[in-house]
């Protein structure tokens, strides 16, 4: 990918619907409810066994343009999401926790389709800012706890999140999208819809999206172009065949990693030296006189650093009933990706040049798979079957890039670099990954409803090495039982009592910055044929509730999370010594979680959410001979406490609304000494819709603002990964969050 040239034009498409399916697989009032019947916001998932809730479009399209759909669940009980932007789009920013679980132990699914664990520097997948448009995204289903035995995930031992494209409209209609806003924000979309070309012919959305912006501090920018494309052939009265595409090129400018030594000596704006070339060259010299052993002239920042992706995704759906009771779901999926993470660094001079260079991590996916599910209705019982496969070819690498002039640098930093001055390292993981699962959803009685299956996985991750220090051989996970059952009563109309008990296992990272892999060759030898997977059992119980005006959800879980692998980092990240391994036993975690959605007049909304979490170590692990005692520590970046609260009015033309987003303190050391402060951001929005304005048949101006108090706040925690302790504060792995932001958007429909 060349640099991405973003000159915001317009953007997109025809009303996005509120299609998509729940999490709950085997009942089909339960996994496609009507469009007509979907609420903005799900509490109260009938007749679902675990606890989930789901946000439609209309949620999203609140929020400021190019917002993560991820944002628009963080409201929900027990989620807490980062980011260093105000999009929560940023990818090396990005992470979201839910019940002490990081993204990399979470399951993604993309219309049923896996999105692997969404890390950075992902191995099997890619993040959900890549996609798809946000602007394209129907609904969000989030399953804290488990989700549905059908996912396609290996990562999943804590929840789930499913997010749905939109489908394209039944009627021919167009949407053109512009906004603008804070530090030189532009983003434009124009989707075109179709609608049914015959009477039983496809319906065709296609969209483009385009979006720059400037960094909020430093120098840089963070751009994107999507194409997507979305085809719907109904088959029959039930069937239909979907064909699905979406094309990606981003190329972000990084905002530098901070420390609490950092942000006491160099202030809360401090960031990487570009565009000051001199300065850069000056530090880099100093931190070779030091011989590379001063942090802070070495360490403190450095001369830039990027992020550059470009994916396609595509996938061919079909879902035929074969009669009344029997019917069929088949995928098929193909992602390719290609990408860069570039830091400018002092530790590497180049010969004869600069007293610095470019270090890259580049990534290199192939994946294909498919996936089977079949769904019988037998009296009371609907029974489901299904089988995922996958093969993955990944490839990583870890190379040097020349900056030969001392007058000014030659090297992009947004696109993608050619002719490097050396490889370190370079190898090529095969993955080979099979899922299946089996249930049965049984209805006792018109009151009582109840879930058991099962599923298993084996995942077989081989490494070759190309350069660098030999690593050979394979490590697999084979979890052939992994049972889930759970039920939902209803106590009376509108009141029932649900609960789940689940066991999940993740496979391990094809990585080496990451897993098993990421080790040293005689490390990796070592551990390859007795390292354990992790796997965890949660259970929840759990009442939800809707009456007049009002629906909610109170749920207490308990989760045991077993054979917990560690990779510690050592050293600045830049430098990319190998990680240690330590297996630090078991973690327990208990907590509730409650949430409530008011609505005291008409077109009027009040919503609340409260989670408290209880996330600790259960055993003390020794790394180097030394005993680190973390035994009832509590896990990193696991929030004790969540509040938020959003009120919101909305009668179809004038709509206004706002949010509290309130975050507890957080600790990003093993041993709980180093913690950052408890933060509350409050953003809002306001806008209104003129309808039938000459050829619009609806226009809608928007503002929107950002972090309105401007509250100063460090949001991501463990960006350089997380360390046994930080007594001087001086562990690089912060964050700082957004300021205040302003933006608006006009939004026509055609």
């Amino acid at each position: 990918m060349k640099k991405i040239p973003i000159k915001v034009t317009t953007m997109l498409g025809a009303t996005l619907l509120a299609t998509g399916a729940t999490a709950q697989s085997p009942a089909p009032q339960a996994t496609k409810p009507a469009a007509e019947e979907l609420e903005e916001i799900v509490i109260y998932s009938r007749g679902v066994v675990r606890q989930q809730q789901s946000v439609s479009a209309e949620q999203i399209d609140y929020l400021p343009a190019g917002t993560s759909p991820l944002k628009a669940i963080e409201k929900m009980p027990g989620v807490n999401f980062q980011s260093a932007d105000p999009f929560g789009a940023y990818e090396w920013s990005t992470r979201i926790v839910v019940r002490g679980f990081n993204q990399n132990q979470m399951g993604f699914t993309l219309d049923g389709i896996p999105l692997g664990d969404m890390s950075y520097g992902n191995h099997n997948g890619l993040h959900i800012s890549r996609a798809v448009p946000s602007e394209n995204v129907g609904r969000v289903v989030l399953s804290q706890g488990s989700g549905a035995l059908g996912t396609a995930s290996t990562s999943n031992l804590g929840g789930t999140i499913e997010f749905y494209s939109a489908d394209p409209g039944a009627d021919m209609g167009a949407r053109v999208d512009l906004t603008g806003g804070s530090d030189a924000m532009r983003r434009g979309l124009i989707r075109f819809d179709t609608g049914s070309l015959g009477a039983a012919g496809p319906r065709v959305s296609l969209t483009v999206a385009d979006a720059t912006a400037e960094k909020w501090k430093g120098a840089g920018e963070q751009d994107q172009r999507m194409y997507n494309l979305k085809i719907v052939q109904p088959i029959g009265e039930k069937g239909s065949l979907t064909a699905y595409y979406n094309q990606s090129e981003r190329a972000e400018n990084d905002y530098q990693d901070l420390s609490f030594d950092i942000i006491r000596r160099r202030g809360w704006e401090w960031d990487n030296f570009a565009p000051d070339w001199n300065a850069a060259l000056r530090a880099a010299v100093s931190c070779a006189a030091s011989g590379y052993g001063s942090a802070v002239v070495c360490d403190d920042a450095y001369w830039n650093a990027a992020g550059i992706r470009e994916d396609k995704l595509g996938y061919l759906a079909l879902s035929l009933p074969a009669s009344e009771a029997l019917s069929f779901d088949l995928k098929a999926y193909l992602h390719r990706n290609e990408g860069q993470g570039l830091w400018g660094t002092p530790y590497v001079p180049t010969p004869g040049g600069a007293p610095l260079s470019v270090r890259t991590t580049e990534y290199d996916i192939d994946r294909k798979g498919a996936i089977a599910t079949a769904r019988w209705t037998l009296g009371t019982h609907q029974l489901e079957a299904g089988l995922w496969i996958e093969s993955n070819d990944f490839g990583q690498a870890r190379r040097f890039y020349p900056e030969p002039s001392l007058t000014g640098p030659t090297q992009q930093f947004t696109d993608f670099l050619t002719g490097p001055l050396l490889t370190q390292w370079q190898y090529t993981f095969d993955t080979k990954t099979q899922q299946y699962h089996l249930q049965d959803a049984i209805s006792v009685s018109d009151d009582l409803r109840v879930n058991i299956g099962v599923k298993g996985m084996k995942v077989e991750n081989t490494i070759t090495t190309v350069t660098g220090p030999a690593k050979a051989g394979t490590i697999d996970v084979s979890e052939a039982f992994l049972p889930q059952a759970g039920f939902a009563y209803r106590l009376a109309e509108g009141a029932e009592f649900f609960g789940q008990y689940a066991r999940n296992a993740r496979a391990f990272v094809s990585a080496n910055t990451a897993g098993p892999f990421s080790t040293t060759a005689a490390g990796f030898q070592a551990i390859k044929d007795t390292l354990q997977p992790e796997t965890s059992a949660t259970a929840e119980l759990g009442l939800r509730f809707r009456a007049s005006g009002v629906e909610g959800v109170l749920t207490a879980y308990r989760v045991s999370f077993e054979d917990r692998l560690l990779a510690i980092q050592q050293g600045p990240g830049i430098v990319g010594n190998p990680s240690v391994l330590a297996n630090v036993g078991s973690v327990t975690t208990n907590g509730i979680e409650m949430a409530v959605n008011w609505r005291p007049l008409d077109h009027l909304s009040w919503f609340n959410s409260f989670a408290w979490n209880d996330s600790a170590f259960d055993n003390d692990y020794t790394t180097n001979g030394v005993v680190v005692p973390v035994k009832g520590k509590t896990v990193p970046d696991a929030p004790e406490f969540l509040f938020k609260s959003e009120l919101a009015y909305d009668n179809g033309q004038f709509f206004v609304r706002a949010d509290a987003n309130y975050v507890d303190s957080r600790y990003y050391t093993f041993l709980n000494q180093g913690k950052v402060p408890d933060y509350t951001v409050l953003n809002g929005s306001i806008g209104y819709r003129f309808a039938k304005l000459a050829f619009v048949e609806e226009l809608t101006l928007q503002g929107s603002v950002t972090n309105a108090t401007d509250e100063l706040y460090i949001s991501t925690v463990g960006s350089n990964g997380f360390v046994n302790a930080d007594l001087n504060g001086t562990s690089q792995t912060l964050l700082r969050g957004a300021p205040r932001q302003y933006f608006i958007s006009l939004k026509a429909k055609f």
